[in-house]
């Protein structure tokens, strides 16, 4: 059944499977305050745990925002979990700071947990956008610093840890300066900002929730963007947003976004990629639709995918016969 919260909109999550458990970290904002777009300066992350991607019981919130001048000070944000060589489980996330302006800067943090139900945060943050590459709050008209949704996983070659992001570089035309962001670490512990791995131009003005997988053996960089964030080429081609997918050559890029296709629209939004028990590779996605009675705020169930040669991209099975636009 879908996940959903009486009390809370539910948004951005996550994954992490312990090999028994499918562990659920999710964005979540009280439903008291009314209005949906508030949910951003509330966030906070929850757990919630399945055998089977279906069923869910939920654990509450994870940890709270940080104190007044901290990283965190303000909210929460998307994130992704691994456990180290060292046993220990480390989740990256986004801590914001909205200041009175209402421009926002948004950084990495980590917090460290023995068995993915109690959390440590970690002194932070751990990584920041470097400006030799990537656009700060007050270089351009862009009301945030992004650099958010970090997507960590282990080097192919065994040589370190990897961290994509959600960045904007420090140059090109204002709607279209969306780029997937790269961070390394020998250890886990200490990063390095590294170039951008894709291109400025590509018709984006942020690429959200990246994250990398494999689908019937073909490499694929999965992201999410919303139609106004759509460069204003892509827009005027009647172009909608939604969960993508780019081929993926190698695992460290360059990737080419510019080639990326719909896989859903944006009624479903910050779409991640999970393998069932099966080995099947399903999309889940929360549900971004607004009915009478608003925003709707949950999960979906898994959504079944495929590799499509044709679209060279991933296509939910259930709705192939329909088509996707691109």
């Amino acid at each position: 059944m879908t996940f959903q919260l009486d009390h809370a909109w539910v948004w951005d999550f996550w994954f992490a499977d312990d090999g028994d458990t499918f562990h659920l970290f999710y964005l979540h904002a009280p439903k008291s305050l009314g209005d949906p777009e508030l949910r951003h300066r509330h966030a906070r992350i929850g757990h919630a745990t399945s055998a089977d991607l279906i069923d869910w019981q939920d654990h509450g919130p994870v940890f709270t925002a940080g104190e007044p001048g901290t990283f965190d000070e303000t909210a929460t944000w998307t994130g992704s979990a691994l456990r180290g060589p060292d046993g220990v489980w480390r989740m990256f996330y986004t801590g914001t700071r909205f200041l009175d302006s209402g421009a926002n800067i948004e950084t990495i943090g980590v917090a460290t947990s023995p068995d993915l139900h109690t959390w440590t945060k970690q002194p932070g943050p751990v990584a920041e956008a470097d400006g030799r590459w990537y656009e700060k709050l007050g270089s351009s008209s862009w009301p945030e610093e992004a650099w958010r949704d970090p997507w960590v996983f282990p080097d192919p070659a065994g040589d370190g840890w990897h961290m994509l992001l959600t960045a904007r570089a420090d140059h090109g035309a204002i709607d279209d300066r969306g780029v997937i962001g790269h961070a390394t670490s020998p250890d886990l512990q200490v990063w390095t900002v590294r170039p951008p791995l894709s291109r400025v131009g590509a018709g984006f003005a942020h690429l959200e929730v990246p994250q990398i997988a494999t689908v019937d053996g073909h490499r694929v960089l999965l992201l999410s963007c919303d139609t106004p964030r759509l460069s204003a080429a892509r827009r005027e081609a009647g172009q909608v947003g939604g969960v993508w997918s780019v081929p993926a050559p190698t695992a460290l890029g360059p990737y080419p976004v510019e080639d990326a296709t719909l896989v859903i629209d944006e009624s479903r939004y910050s779409g991640r990629l999970v393998e069932d028990r099966t080995g099947r590779s399903v999309l889940l996605a929360f549900d971004n639709s607004t009915t009478e009675d608003g925003f709707a705020g949950s999960i979906s169930d898994p959504l079944p995918v495929a590799w499509s040669a044709e679209r060279h991209g991933i296509v939910p099975l259930a709705l192939q016969s329909e088509g996707t636009q691109t």
